[in-house]
């Protein structure tokens, strides 16, 4: 999460943007953009079956994030953020080719086969969001180091930098985080 101007300056213009000042959006816009497409990416590789480019979903989210009045708390707060919305795109765009299909009955994978892109279809990215969903209502700061690793392709330390805690911290609470996926997956 390479901040071209300086440490601060994508915090700098969210804050301008959001009094409203028109020019900031444009630098803004280019700022991110390649961050954005970075994170998009990450969630497209995991999850080849996705009807999406990375174009496409970059785009759709960053008119969601800028077409709502929401108040970013800071460029890892907007990231952050980001990546959920693209996920939600994601399963949403999941939950209406399952309304088309109506088939199903496959048996659920290992998390480390959804995880790793193994597995495609559309019924395990589902159930892996419906037990991500939990997570979070039960923990939430473990779902959101899943969400930045491995949904945001984002590193130890920027998740850190994101949740304001040491990246050791990180680490241990991504592995809890991961046993806790892998039980409720495998009682599914």
């Amino acid at each position: 999460m390479d901040d071209p101007e300086g440490q601060g300056a994508v915090t700098r213009l969210l804050n301008e943007w959001q009094q409203g000042d028109a020019e900031s959006y444009a630098k803004i816009s280019r700022l991110i953009h390649a961050e954005l497409h970075r994170i998009a990416e990450s969630y497209l590789r995991r999850f080849p079956n996705a009807t999406l480019q990375p174009t496409e979903l970059m785009n759709e989210a960053y008119i969601r994030l800028t077409g709502q009045n929401a108040t970013y708390n800071g460029r890892q707060h907007f990231y952050a953020l980001a990546a959920k919305v693209m996920r939600q795109l994601l399963v949403d765009r999941a939950r209406a080719r399952k309304a088309a299909k109506r088939g199903g009955g496959a048996a659920p994978e290992s998390f480390e086969a959804v995880i790793a892109g193994e597995v495609s279809r559309t019924e395990e990215f589902l159930m892996l969001d419906e037990v991500l969903t939990r997570l979070a209502t039960e923990e939430p700061r473990l779902a959101q180091i899943i969400e930045l690793r491995y949904f945001g392709g984002l590193t130890g330390v920027e998740i850190a930098e994101i949740l304001s805690i040491p990246p050791w911290q990180v680490s241990r609470e991504q592995r809890l985080a991961e046993a806790w996926l892998k039980r409720a997956l495998s009682s599914a």
